[in-house]
């Protein structure tokens, strides 16, 4: 019975996957027989697989792949792959057997993509590189060829690129230009990176904020009792799976990035910069695209008051404004103390912009422009503009803090309480390291050079210690006395 069961089984499995479209022609097997067989072999490798018995779970996945490559998609996975053939590898002595098992790891990769669309080309050809790095990194010829490998995979993938395959990359480039003292090898890695790391960032904040009005639809339909509570907490779940896994990959690129920038500081000081791209200036004024790159590295670099990066900038921003151009337009203008032009530009940013996170920085700087033109009022919108859109921004607290520290006792209480509004600042900057320890410093050495109301002070006025008490003036906001 259990035979017929199981031919039934298969028979059904081969009818179907023939009127599947892989590229096989066929899914579990050209026969019955095959695919009997080949259900077989995919039960045996999981199971030694499972037991971490990769000796023998071996001999099953090479079955499998001969016999019916487009049966099980987990056998091309990358952890299946490296955890057997890493093993296989490390437990032999045999050369031969090693580079055996190095090649068939690679193809495993390198091939993937032919038999399952979910993997693509330039993610095996990545993969392929950093296994040939892995195992074959004692080779400069096999070096050479992983790191061309890699740049083919990275343009082939581009913002999708992976941060494991980003940071071998990066790291082989070191070698690479260290070993030809060729720092262009580094400079043309790190605008290669800049451009797609920031890329796969924003498309990831964009999927948060799409996700925004899905959290507020849903608790606007749970308060108006549209759904019951179990639904609510699973949808609600889910959203909040969605946004968290969006924020792993946003945290993963930064930090990638974030060690990226630290390799390629030391290569390209600004006058190393300056002197590569005024050649290269010369040659590329009517290329856009490169210019872009050119002004995104020397930005980076903190090399915008070169004379070379202003030209550049005022081309791409008069030929194609971007967010980007107009965000440095906007520093550009600041630092010339053109205030009324930096605050054009800044908000031409924001414009143009398109994630919240990106809208940030010049909402920050409108306030920090506002703040040098005396415009207390309009600095502080500006900064809590900045706080709607990422709560925190310890940073935007701490301006806060900036501008109240800086009113003077011209902001008293209505009984004119002098120094009153330093019990505000100082709220600010505990706020601040509240939701950014990494202002935590700043904050501190800015609370330590306040200077607060005196006892004698207080106590003619009947304040207390614990005592809630408002500033006046144009802060209006309730502080503690303390």
């Amino acid at each position: 019975m259990k035979k017929i069961l199981l031919s039934l089984l298969v028979t059904c499995i081969t009818i179907s996957s023939f009127a599947q479209s892989t590229p096989c022609g066929f899914q579990y097997g050209k026969t019955e027989a095959d695919s009997l067989k080949c259900l077989e072999e995919i039960s045996l490798f999981k199971t030694f697989y499972d037991q971490k018995n990769y000796n023998d779970a071996y001999p099953h996945w090479k079955n499998i792949v001969e016999l019916c490559p487009c049966s099980w998609n987990a056998i091309f996975n990358t952890t299946y792959l490296q955890n057997m053939f890493d093993f296989l590898i490390k437990s032999t002595e045999d050369e031969t057997l090693q580079n055996q098992y190095i090649d068939e790891l690679l193809d495993g990769v390198g091939n993937r993509h032919r038999y399952f669309s979910n993997f693509s080309e330039g993610n095996g050809l990545g993969f392929k590189a950093f296994y040939m790095i892995r195992y074959r990194g004692k080779n400069t010829e096999d070096v050479l060829n992983a790191f061309d490998m890699f740049i083919e995979s990275i343009e082939m993938e581009k913002e999708n690129t992976q941060p494991n395959i980003w940071d071998i990359y990066f790291r082989i480039a070191e070698q690479i230009a260290r070993a030809k003292k060729d720092t262009t090898i580094m400079i043309d890695a790190y605008e290669r990176a800049t451009e797609y790391i920031e890329t796969a960032i924003n498309n990831y904040y964009k999927e948060i904020d799409k996700q925004m009005p899905n959290f507020e639809n849903l608790e606007e339909a749970f308060e108006k009792g549209q759904i019951p509570q179990a639904d609510y907490e699973y949808r609600k779940q889910r959203l909040a799976l969605d946004t968290a896994r969006s924020m792993q990959f946003i945290n993963n690129y930064e930090r990638t990035l974030k060690n990226i920038e630290n390799t390629f500081t030391p290569f390209a000081p600004c006058h190393v910069l300056e002197q590569v791209y005024s050649n290269k200036f010369e040659q590329k004024k009517n290329d856009l695209t490169t210019l872009k790159k050119m002004l995104t590295i020397m930005n980076k670099g903190g090399c915008t008051s070169s004379q070379v990066f202003v030209e550049m900038l005022n081309i791409v921003h008069k030929a194609e404004p971007s967010a980007q151009t107009a965000n440095l337009m906007g520093y550009y203008s600041l630092n010339n103390k053109d205030y009324d032009a930096a605050l054009v530009f800044f908000n031409e940013a924001i414009d143009l912009f398109e994630t919240n996170e990106q809208k940030v920085d010049p909402w920050y700087m409108i306030g920090l422009v506002h703040q040098m033109k005396g415009n207390y009022p309009e600095a502080r919108n500006a900064a809590l503009q900045a706080l709607k859109l990422k709560p925190n921004s310890g940073k935007s607290y701490l301006l806060i803090g900036d501008l109240y520290a800086a009113s003077g006792n011209r902001c008293g209480g209505e009984d004119a309480l002098p120094l009153d509004y330093a019990w505000a600042a100082a709220d600010k900057y505990t706020r601040a390291v509240s939701v950014d320890p990494s202002v935590a410093e700043q904050a501190s050495e800015k609370r330590s050079k306040l200077r607060f109301p005196q006892d004698n002070d207080k106590f003619v006025r009947g304040l207390k210690n614990g005592d809630s008490y408002k500033v006046g003036c144009w802060i209006q906001e309730t502080t503690t006395v303390r």
